[in-house]
């Protein structure tokens, strides 16, 4: 379990589809080789795979993969995302995924606890859209306070990505507020802010329920 919960806040990356991107990658790889080793007998006659009964031709199926990961509840607008493991239970995280007015995904916020042996009690992994301006950081404030500004780690062909530490004050600002606004930059119009809501609804029963990443 410790080396699957340390994957916590790269899987949290994952989460608007590289994953599956790679899953199919990797089917593709596979059915490529499987057709080049089995070019010289589908000359002579049809290639049959596993699935196929060699009697009556019929497809006997295959068994369907599970999702690596799942939502196990939902406490008010943060969901408990899961990941399967061979341990007695699996890690969690909260997770939520953030919308602009209209009702189009725009972010992900996805939290995680760390030991109590860090001055940081929560790590954060926060995905904004590609064309923020990377050098003007990301700005978190709760309930229009006072903001804190957090570094981006990199960016990807997914979205810009920030990796962060909560302190447990941090974490008590959140359990009490009722909003939290992120605020970042666009690129292409520095003088302007785009804000992202992420509502704290159900937050407290969430992070109760986190799941503690190893080092």
């Amino acid at each position: 379990m410790s080396r699957l919960i340390s994957t916590l806040p790269l899987i949290a990356l994952m989460a608007l589809g590289t994953a599956t991107f790679a899953q199919e990658a990797e089917t593709t790889e596979t059915a490529s080789e499987e057709a080049v080793e089995g070019t010289t007998e589908a000359t002579e006659a049809p290639a049959e795979t596993e699935t196929v009964d060699a009697e009556t031709g019929l497809d006997m199926g295959t068994e369907v993969q599970e999702d690596a990961t799942y939502i196990k509840e939902q406490y008010g607008d943060w969901q408990l995302q899961c990941f399967r493991s061979e341990a007695e239970e699996d890690p969690c995280q909260m997770y939520q995924l953030l919308r602009e007015d209209a009702g189009n995904p725009v972010a992900e916020f996805s939290i995680f606890k760390l030991p109590g042996n860090t001055q940081a009690v929560a790590g954060a992994m926060i995905i904004v859209p590609l064309g923020t301006l990377i050098p003007e950081g990301l700005k978190i404030a709760v309930d229009g306070g006072k903001a804190k500004e957090y570094e981006y780690s990199f960016c990807s062909m997914v979205g810009c990505f920030a990796r962060i530490g909560f302190t447990q004050a941090d974490v008590d600002t959140f359990k009490a507020g009722g909003t939290a606004q992120l605020i970042i930059i666009p690129a292409q119009a520095p003088d302007q802010t785009v804000v992202i809501k992420a509502s704290l609804d159900g937050f407290t029963a969430a992070y109760g329920n986190v799941s503690v990443a190893s080092n």
